[in-house]
Parts: C-alpha cells; sequence; structure tokens
C-alpha cells in the first residue's frame, strides 16, 4: 500500500478509456471493428504497465530542494527557488505543486517543465506577503511522467519550513544611499535649498569659487596669507522618533496592506536613513498604552533592534489614547526631537479631539503629523455622475477629501508640520520631510 502512495493516474490515461470505450459500442454496429479495439486495448495495458516500470524501476528519481530567505519582506515580492535534479536517463515532464503557506490562500499553483536526461534545472517564483509573522510552507511536490503520459510518479521533499516576515527590509536596500548620494531625484526626492546654514563646526579649509563669505575665518586667513573659511555640517545626534497609531484607524487596506503595515515599512526606512546622517533613531507604538518601544540611539545593532520591535507591532482595534501618548512622551522624551506621527484623521472633529496633546507634544519637540488620504474616493471624485444616487456620493465623497486638506491647514495654524500622502508614497514623502527639516535646520 506504501509504494501506492506515489501512483497516480494521468488523465491522458482516461481520456484513452473514454476513446476505446466509444470505440467497443461502434464495434457492435460494426464487428468487424471489433478485433481492432481490442488490439488497442491491450496496447493501452501494456503502455500502461510499460510507463509504470520505467518510472518506479529506480528508487530514486528526481532530487528537490526548495531554498528560502532567511526572512520574508512584508508587501515585496520575495523570491522562492527550486532547484530539481533529474536521474532518470531519458526526458521527463514534471509538474511542481508547492504547498505554499496558507496566508496567500492560493489554490491553483503549479509549474509545468520538461526536464533534459541527468541534468540539474533551476526555476523560480515569487510571492509578497501583506501580513508579518510566521509563515509555513508544506511539501514541495513534484509529479513526474514520460513520454507516454499515462502515469505519474510523485516526489515530496523539504516539508515544514517556516520563514518569519518582517516589515519591508527589501526597501531599506532601496533607500540605502538616500542619505549619502546627493542624486536623490531619481527616486522622487526633493532638493532642499538652505536657509543658512547650521552651527556645528566640522573644518578649515581653503576657499573656493562658491563659499559663503560670510564663514571666511579671518585669523587662519592671516596665518596662512589666503582665504580661509569655516565648513559646517549638519548637526548630528539628534533624536528621531517614529510613532506608530496601532489603533482601528490603521487597520484600513490599501494593495492588500494596512496602512499599519505601510507606516511600519516607513518608520523602518526613514530609521535607517536617520542612522546613515548620523542621527539617533528610536521608535515606540501606542493605542491604550504605549508600547514596542526602542530608545533613540546610534550604535551599530540599532536597525536590528528597530526590525525586531517593528515586527511585533499589531493593531488592537481600540481607539488610540493620545493623552497616554502626550504623558509618556513628557516624562520619557527629555531632549527636544524629531517625532514622526504615523496616524490617520478623516474628520476635522475627530483632529480637534486630539488637538489639545498634539499641541502640547508640539511645545517641547518637532512633531509631523503623518496621516493618509482616502484613495478609494478617488473614482468617485473624478467619474462623471449621471444619477441623482451618483451626485449625493460624489459630494460626500468631495467633502471627506476637502476635509483632510482642512486638517493641515489647522495643523499648520498651531505650528504643527503634516505630511498628507497616499500610502504607496509614505515613505518618499517621510523621507522628504526629513530632509527637509535636516536642511532647514528647524530641530
Amino acid at each position: 500500500m506504501k509504494r501506492l502512495k506515489p501512483f497516480y493516474i494521468q488523465n491522458r490515461f482516461f481520456y484513452a478509456c473514454i476513446g476505446i470505450m466509444i470505440l467497443f459500442i461502434i464495434s457492435f454496429v460494426f464487428p468487424v471493428w471489433f478485433n481492432t479495439v481490442r488490439l488497442l486495448l491491450l496496447v493501452l495495458v501494456a503502455l500502461t504497465f510499460l510507463d509504470t516500470l520505467i518510472l518506479f524501476a529506480t528508487k530514486r528519481g528526481i532530487k528537490g530542494v526548495r531554498t528560502l530567505p532567511e526572512k520574508l519582506s512584508n508587501g515585496d515580492q520575495n523570491p522562492i527557488h527550486l532547484s530539481i535534479e533529474n536521474f532518470y536517463t531519458f526526458p521527463i515532464y514534471i509538474r511542481v505543486i508547492d504547498e505554499i503557506p496558507v496566508q496567500f490562500q492560493v489554490r491553483n499553483f503549479k509549474i509545468d517543465r520538461k526536464l533534459a536526461p541527468s541534468s540539474i534545472t533551476k526555476l523560480e517564483y515569487e510571492l509578497r506577503p501583506t501580513e508579518r509573522g510566521e509563515y509555513h510552507f508544506g511539501k514541495l511536490n513534484i509529479y513526474v511522467s514520460s513520454v507516454f503520459g499515462l502515469v505519474a510518479r510523485r516526489f515530496s521533499f523539504n516539508d515544514g519550513e517556516m520563514v518569519p516576515t518582517y516589515p519591508s527590509f527589501i526597501q531599506l536596500r532601496k533607500y540605502n544611499l538616500l542619505a549619502i548620494s546627493n542624486n536623490l531625484n531619481q527616486y522622487g526626492i526633493k532638493k532642499v535649498r538652505k536657509l543658512g546654514h547650521t552651527m556645528e563646526f566640522e573644518q578649515i579649509k581653503e576657499y573656493v569659487l562658491g563659499d559663503d563669505l560670510r564663514t571666511i575665518n579671518w585669523k587662519a586667513t592671516a596665518k596662512k596669507n589666503q582665504l580661509m573659511v569655516n565648513q559646517y555640517q549638519d548637526e548630528k545626534s539628534q533624536p528621531i522618533y517614529s510613532v506608530i497609531d496601532k489603533g482601528r484607524v490603521m487597520k484600513m487596506p490599501f494593495d492588500g496592506l494596512s496602512l499599519l503595515d505601510y507606516a511600519i515599512n516607513a518608520a523602518l526606512v526613514i530609521s535607517n536613513v536617520a542612522l546613515k546622517k548620523q542621527d539617533k533613531a528610536g521608535i515606540f507604538s501606542f493605542s491604550k498604552k504605549v508600547e514596542n518601544r526602542v530608545v533613540a540611539e546610534r550604535r551599530s545593532s540599532q536597525m536590528n533592534l528597530i526590525l525586531e520591535g517593528l515586527y511585533n507591532v499589531n493593531t488592537d482595534f481600540f481607539e488610540s489614547d493620545f493623552g497616554r501618548l502626550y504623558a509618556d512622551i513628557k516624562r520619557n522624551i527629555t531632549q527636544r526631537s524629531l517625532i514622526l506621527l504615523y496616524t490617520n484623521f478623516e474628520t476635522l472633529d475627530g483632529l480637534h479631539r486630539q488637538l489639545p496633546y498634539l499641541k502640547g507634544i508640539a511645545k517641547s519637540h518637532l512633531l509631523v503629523v503623518i496621516f493618509f488620504k482616502n484613495t478609494e474616493l478617488n473614482n468617485l471624485i473624478h467619474n462623471k455622475a449621471e444619477t441623482v444616487q451618483q451626485v449625493y456620493d460624489k459630494v460626500i465623497a468631495e467633502k471627506f477629501a476637502f476635509e483632510k486638506r482642512l486638517i493641515v491647514n489647522e495643523l499648520k495654524k498651531y505650528g504643527i508640520y503634516s505630511i498628507l500622502t497616499t500610502p504607496e508614497n509614505l515613505t518618499i514623502d517621510t523621507i522628504n520631510k526629513y530632509l527637509e527639516i535636516k536642511a532647514r535646520g528647524l530641530l
């Protein structure tokens, strides 16, 4: 019984049986065909036996290996590599059915290939996870058939492998050079004109055409008998905190990911950029209480700590307590810091309820409130209304979009910076704002 488990009858066998049955029926009308049809039946039985024999004669027909990455990147395409070695001395046809994790809900996965005799074939497919956590792979099933295609033999490999899915570390590689490269336009990063300069001294150097004449060091000029200027650099070691609202407002989906996941991915990237700019990066999340805290530091292990901290951030579906957030920041963050607050406000009334706490935070820190455009309303706003119901829907959609712009103006009135962005542009817009704040010396 155990030896029959990998034995599978292919569709071609059943099609042949149906054809022979039809010919038997026809042979009742034309008896002269009866012996021919019997011969065809014997040929089918013989070919089936021969097909089974050549597939099962060897114990080790093929070898399959699934190579998984150490971890998956949430929201990105992750390559999965397969290596299949053919030990048969004749060409074979394979169908690969990988038991991918249940989170993907893929029920029609298959790869069909023809393998040359005694060869090694490399295959690759991609998976895009949309939630963090553990992803369990099942068996790598490979069904082998010969040129006859009447029966197949199943081989199974790599059962029970688990891969964790972390926030989008692939974006880290994409934006890794932004902090040290001046060619930012290719990524959509805006160049910001510096207003004045910061006062953190770096070195004295010879004057070259274009240097600010106001930075001439007259004492050094007199000693060297040539123009010398002071060179300044952006202030370093400034605390940058990414604060993530994990209340129910952040559960809204967009392109398979929730707003919370977009915020987590952006927080990971901006933390890396801040560390590259010699600043201190930290994160924490809040809802009914403040959790997942990583204190802003500049050390070699900081990105690993932030990555592990963001891995466990999940929404709790409560309404977020901004009063608790204000009290925690006032108690635990004593140095003036840049606070990047990822949240979402749908109405002006929703902002007004939290505005006293936001103003309290902005008194001691540079606060940037980051919230999202409702892109699902774009179709309603831009499509032509033809019925009374469509007119009503369009007016309501325009009202919600207008309120988002009012929220930006309301925050600006109290000196609070804001970013109103779409989920797909969140990372770029956040980096833009950070570089703008650094360039203008606002922190």
